[in-house]
């Protein structure tokens, strides 16, 4: 009987693990959520959100596109690159590379899906750097992340995450002292 009694208090109430999964789960996807945004970052990659359709169907709108400083010289035809639209402005475009004329220090781009190649070259001075890998829809998940409703979203889960976890120990201790 008392090794029946024994077993009994080493079992997790269901609510407790049912708290506890779901505290660890939310955490796991916060954690798994901000590895493609941080990371890539320590090893010097840039991101962006692609928010045109110049570049599809190889680019889709609302991609994350990782970005990585690579010298303009190395730059070859074909090659998507990211650039500011003019020096004083802040809009990345992603285009690909048409001519690089290495003498003159720009490039000639055009965006896949325009029929024309883009009308004023891209001086190496707006030149941002290569585009080296794409993930679809994440851009779109990324920029609402990034936003101010987005980190509250990111820091309420994290907080629920550890009131579950507290629940269930509390749970669980009151049991335990049954």
């Amino acid at each position: 009987m008392r090794e029946k009694r024994n077993r009994n208090e080493h079992k997790k109430s269901p609510v407790a693990a049912v708290c506890s999964i779901l505290g660890t789960v939310l955490l796991v996807i916060v954690i798994l959520g901000c590895i493609p945004l941080t990371v890539p970052r320590v090893f010097g990659y840039q991101m962006y959100t692609v928010i045109s359709g110049s570049m599809e169907p190889a680019i889709p709108t609302g991609s994350l596109v990782y970005i990585k400083n690579v010298p303009p010289e190395e730059i070859q035809v074909d090659d998507v690159i990211a650039f500011y639209e003019k020096l004083d402005t802040t809009s990345i475009i992603t285009h690909r590379v048409v001519k690089n004329n290495i003498n003159m220090g720009q490039f000639t781009t055009k965006g896949d899906a325009n029929k024309e190649k883009d009308m004023n070259p891209i001086k190496y001075d707006e030149y941002d750097g290569k585009v080296v890998l794409t993930i679809p829809v994440v851009g779109g998940i990324a920029q609402t992340l990034t936003t101010g409703a987005g980190r509250i979203l990111v820091v309420s889960m994290i907080v629920l995450a550890v009131l579950l976890e507290i629940v269930s120990s509390c749970i669980a201790r009151s049991r335990a002292s049954r």
